[in-house]
């Protein structure tokens, strides 16, 4: 036979080939033992085509296999975190009994984690971008959390089919182990999405990829396989910079360094209490999330619009009335944001950033509203409200 192979797995089958000699030489038959499926030949081993057409049929956009990040990605996600700039995040800070960053290297909780299946879907939509909206009574959600289900629950759905054809592929004796996760476990996600081929981290530290652009969810199934991982891709970043100029808190400190203390999204989404003031003014009209670094990437440009249903706009989240929001109440917030991320920065958030929002419009006509929430219940709320009083005034006079 002209054609290499080697084995991936130590499990078996007995299986007959025909192996084609020189014209010469008459065809034969033989049987022999090979690794299930785990067989990589130059046109790819049978489980990772399985792996492929199962993420394809599930809805994902994009799939690649990783090995288990390198020691240099483990350190650069501990150097992050001793930085400070994962900011009050300290579930990112979990560690193990050893003392070891869990996220850091996923074989800290899960010790036979031998390669990592990273699954993309794109969730772009075909409505405007936040740096093309003007009006001044309007806040912006990021895009992401726009969808009528949760991604998280959306994606992870999709998983457990492909985690299910993964199975059903193997003997029922093989001792396969997964774990399937969205945003929720152990495993820095872009770092194994880059191992997998499926994009580059960009300066602005999201996956992009040169297709679809950088509207991806990621999810991921680590898996005791010992897969043949795919190439990174190239970084296609070169030297634009707009990510960069683009922020308005400078949260990107560095090229591929992100200081989430300052960024946005984290602002309006994981802080909770009072946000500081020097990054108030640079909130603008955002009340959850933020989409800039990527509405300005060069990459986004002819990204396409999504076809999934479940990530299509939920009525009212594109573009949401500021003073809706500000009044809203908890029994109106828990049945609006019924199944949606927004829920993360609860109701007291959402409306603390809203009444920022307010301040940052130069909408006088809002003055009314926030002279009655200096006097509201939630303090936070009354504080936001004085602040952005203040500014509004400054309009005026």
């Amino acid at each position: 036979m002209n054609r290499q192979f080697y084995l991936e797995n130590a499990q078996s089958i007995c299986v007959t080939l025909e192996a084609v000699f020189p014209r010469n030489v008459v065809r034969r038959k033989f049987t022999c033992h090979i690794s299930l499926g785990y067989l990589g030949m130059e046109f790819g081993s049978p489980i990772k085509n399985i792996i492929r057409t199962a993420a394809e049929a599930a809805g994902f956009d994009r799939v690649g296999i990783a090995a288990v990040a390198s020691n240099v990605d483990r350190e650069r996600f501990k150097d992050w975190i001793d930085a400070g700039h994962a900011g009050e995040m300290h579930y990112l800070e979990a560690r193990d009994e050893s003392g070891e960053l869990k996220r850091a290297d996923p074989r800290a909780s899960f010790p036979w984690a031998r390669s990592v299946i990273v699954c993309a879907i794109n969730y772009n939509t075909a409505q405007p971008y936040s740096t093309e909206v003007r009006d001044s009574k309007r806040g912006w959600i990021s895009r992401y959390a726009w969808s009528r289900d949760d991604y998280h629950d959306a994606v992870l759905r999709k998983l457990r089919e492909v985690e299910a054809q993964i199975r059903a592929a193997l003997p029922s004796e093989h001792d396969l182990q997964t774990r399937c996760y969205v945003d929720t476990g152990p495993v820095v996600e872009r770092v194994h999405a880059r191992l997998a081929g499926i994009g580059w981290v960009g300066k602005n530290t999201c996956i992009i990829n040169q297709q679809i652009g950088s509207w991806l969810f990621l999810g991921v199934i680590l898996t005791s396989l010992d897969l043949t991982p795919d190439s990174p891709a190239a970084d296609r970043c070169g030297n634009c910079t707009r990510c960069i100029d683009a922020c308005p808190t400078d949260a990107i400190i560095a090229p591929y360094q992100l200081d989430a203390s300052r960024c946005i999204s984290y602002l309006t989404i994981e802080k909770r209490g009072a946000i500081p003031e020097e990054f108030r003014e640079g909130i603008g009209r955002h009340v959850f999330g933020c989409d800039i670094c990527q509405d300005v990437c060069p990459w986004n440009r002819r990204a396409p619009a999504t076809i999934v249903e479940e990530f299509h706009p939920r009525e009212g989240l594109v573009n949401p009335a500021l003073e809706w929001l500000a009044l809203m109440g908890q029994e109106e917030f828990r049945e609006k944001f019924r199944g949606s991320p927004v829920r993360r920065t609860k109701l007291s958030g959402l409306r603390r950033n809203a009444v920022i929002a307010i301040g940052n419009s130069k909408d006088a006509s809002f003055i009314p509203l926030l002279q009655r929430l200096v006097h509201d219940d939630d303090e936070v709320v009354a504080e936001s409200a004085s602040w952005s009083l203040h500014r509004l005034n400054g309009v005026t006079e």
